[in-house]
């Protein structure tokens, strides 16, 4: 039935798919069309069960359908779904986040990650006076132009996006993610014309390949020495491998910082916020224009606020990041057993699975280095198990609240039986 329904969604949509990933081309086949998820488990068009470790891309963790969450959404609805006004709720869920996250004075909510990154890359261009943006080799914050050159996400599946204007290009600077050097060097022959440094602390998006201390150390010196402003992008990050984000495992201060996902507790959500001196710009206290019609929707902002209460709970990253960690060392013990180059990283809930004999993978050449052929074997192997990862070799895995002792047992014996057969199929 997939293939059906593809074929049909192909007729009226853009590539079947609202967003690439979805399509499944980085492993092959059809994608699955799912009609419902509670807990840890999606369930397709034929009712088929998958244990998920997707999340809808992260957002989901404290698992799908959340009793609380989908209560406090039901309640809000009976009051409406947007009122183009402001609400108690938008001063409440920025009152949150601004507790949590110490870097963040101020916010503005948006409607996506995308459009956080476009805000905040103009906002620091309004600030600084200047034009150019660095940012890393597979590092994905949006599709916006100024950010589509070397992109990580559903971008590393295919080349640079036509559509971007080379002017466009040339005031983005990309360099290699985890060179300390690479960046010293740029800044020494360009800092004074750098607006922003944009980085995610842990990428996410060619797998997950954390950020090292160094490096980020040296953005922020860099970015202070140059009057430069650092952007950690969170989308994913935040809320997601710890309560105060990535730059709280790191204690890394940067000036503004971009949210989405956790945020909105499953509905579409973005935000961005950092230094009151730089927020003060946007309008209507400054000159940098910024705007949107469902920017602080009632219903997204209550599913957030009832998520990160829960997040806010003592031990739940504790929890959350032995979960995760118990399926990655498993993993890896099996591949080894087996004979199966494997390597793997995580932070907080997020993981990155990758066939490939580097003692660390920590740069952007070693993830394309990686053997995307027996990723999508394994892909493939697991997905017929009931057991779903992300339909990219680029893509973070997410484990959730609700992923049990059970579920984290059966995921790793279907990984016995993957490893075995990609060790029968191809001997190393």
């Amino acid at each position: 039935m997939s293939a059906e329904l593809f074929a049909a969604a192909r007729r009226v949509i853009a590539g079947g798919v609202n967003s690439p990933v979805r399509s499944f081309q980085g492993v092959g086949g059809s994608p699955r069309f799912i009609e419902r998820a509670r807990g840890p488990f999606l369930f397709d068009s034929e009712g088929r069960r998958y244990v998920d470790y997707v999340g809808s891309w992260g957002a989901m963790i404290l698992g799908h359908a959340h009793p609380e969450v989908i209560s406090a959404v039901a309640q809000a609805l009976q009051n409406g779904l947007s009122y183009g006004a402001p609400t108690r709720l938008e001063t409440r869920m920025a009152e949150c986040i601004t507790g949590l996250i110490p870097s963040i004075d101020k916010l503005r909510m948006v409607n996506s990650g995308t459009e956080a990154a476009m805000s905040a890359i103009r906002l620091a261009r309004g600030f600084t006076g200047r034009e150019r943006i660095v940012k890393f080799q597979g590092g994905y914050h949006g599709h916006l132009d100024d950010l589509l050159v070397k992109a990580g996400s559903g971008a590393l599946t295919l080349p640079d996006s036509p559509g971007v204007p080379g002017a466009t290009a040339r005031q983005t600077l990309v360099l290699e993610y985890n060179d300390s050097e690479g960046i010293r060097e740029a800044f020494a022959r360009e800092g004074r014309d750098i607006a922003a440094v944009i980085v995610e602390p842990v990428a996410g998006n060619m797998g997950c390949v954390p950020a090292e201390q160094d490096f980020l150390a040296t953005l922020r010196e860099l970015c202070d020495q140059y009057g430069s402003l650092l952007i950690f992008d969170e989308v994913m990050t935040g809320f997601r491998v710890a309560l105060d984000g990535a730059q709280g495992l790191y204690g890394i201060r940067p000036d503004l910082t971009l949210l989405g996902k956790v945020i909105g507790g499953g509905l579409p959500v973005g935000a961005f916020g950092g230094r009151a001196d730089v927020m003060d710009h946007l309008a209507p206290e400054g000159p940098v224009y910024q705007a949107g019609t469902l920017s602080g929707n009632p219903i997204a902002l209550t599913a957030g606020l009832c998520t990160l209460q829960h997040l806010a709970r003592p031990g739940f990253f504790a929890g959350l990041g032995a979960r995760t960690r118990a399926l990655v060392d498993g993993c890896l013990a099996r591949a080894e057993q087996a004979g199966v180059a494997l390597r793997a990283n995580c932070s907080g809930g997020m993981f990155g699975l990758f066939f490939s004999s580097d003692a660390r993978i920590s740069r952007y050449e070693q993830v394309l280095a990686c053997d995307q052929e027996r990723y999508r074997r394994f892909f493939h192997s697991l997905l017929a198990e009931g057991i779903y990862l992300a339909p990219s070799a680029f893509e973070a895995g997410f484990v959730s609240a609700a992923h049990g002792d059970s579920e984290i047992a059966t995921t790793l014996e279907a990984v016995d039986r993957a490893l075995a057969a990609l060790r029968q199929s191809s001997p190393e």
